[in-house]
């Protein structure tokens, strides 16, 4: 007879085959059989967006997009960061470089199904609840019997209170755990800062230069001699010489009076 009821904990008694055993017997091996039922996995993508605003050494630290600052101590050499395809480590990050770090949650469902057959030798029973087998490492276990359970017996159907010490019976034990596996995968990349947009066409480029200066300073212009203000005229000197002349004359008659004389 095959019993198809299942239970997520304890025991659960199912019997293939009863049979009357009144001398002693070793009992069977114990087999374990586990089984995985997964269910359909949640994917999440999440992504980040950040701007480098500073690199000291292994610390990092990242203007987020929504303007909050973001620090990263301690980033190992071993980190790699997929920058226009090229990898580089946190020494090669420069200020105004676009990160992006994206990560990938997938959450699956599982059922755990641990089945495990026992067959041992009555050793005690208590029905209708439960039944105490003698296995073969040399202790006795009790298991459940589950309500309304049916036992075959030498062609006839009886419940757990026809069970006798020292029959032989198979107990299956069933054991379900649901449990969540979760995986994820990160992935950072960036993008250099964009170049300064070009002038357009039509507009002029004026370059400033700067003139190296000369060796020598050039020597100063010779300083020109300043120029006296004019504040005489020539009148006094013309009435100089019209006394001079004026004496001369004067002189000149006397001296001829003498002579007359």
């Amino acid at each position: 007879m095959s019993v198809g009821q299942w239970v997520k904990t304890g025991f659960v008694l199912v019997t293939a085959v009863i049979c009357f055993v009144f001398a002693d017997v070793s009992c069977a091996q114990v087999q374990t059989q586990t089984i995985t039922k997964t269910g359909n996995p949640k994917k999440e993508v999440t992504v980040e967006h950040g701007q480098v605003v500073l690199v000291e050494g292994n610390d990092l630290v990242i203007k987020m997009e929504d303007g909050s600052i973001r620090h990263i101590p301690n980033v190992p050499d071993s980190a790699r960061i997929d920058v226009d395809g090229r990898q580089v480590g946190v020494h090669e990050l420069k200020p105004g470089m676009h990160l992006h770090h994206s990560i990938t949650t997938v959450t699956t469902p599982q059922v755990v199904t641990t089945v495990q057959n026992v067959t041992g030798k009555v050793w005690h029973v208590s029905p209708p609840n439960s039944v105490i087998l003698h296995l073969e490492d040399g202790t006795n276990q009790s298991f459940k019997i589950p309500k309304g359970q049916k036992f075959n017996i030498n062609g006839q159907m009886v419940d757990a209170f026809g069970l006798k010490k020292g029959m032989i019976v198979t107990a299956t034990k069933i054991v379900e755990e649901p449990e969540t596996v979760v995986t994820q995968q990160k992935k950072i990349t960036g993008t250099m800062p964009a170049p300064p947009p070009a002038p357009p066409a039509d507009v002029p480029i004026l370059v400033a230069t700067t003139e190296a200066p000369t060796a020598a300073a050039e020597a100063p212009a010779a300083a020109t001699p300043a120029k006296l203000p004019k504040t005489g005229s020539n009148l006094p000197l013309v009435g100089l010489l019209g006394l001079l002349c004026l004496c001369a004359a004067l002189g000149v008659k006397l001296l001829g009076v003498k002579i007359g004389v």
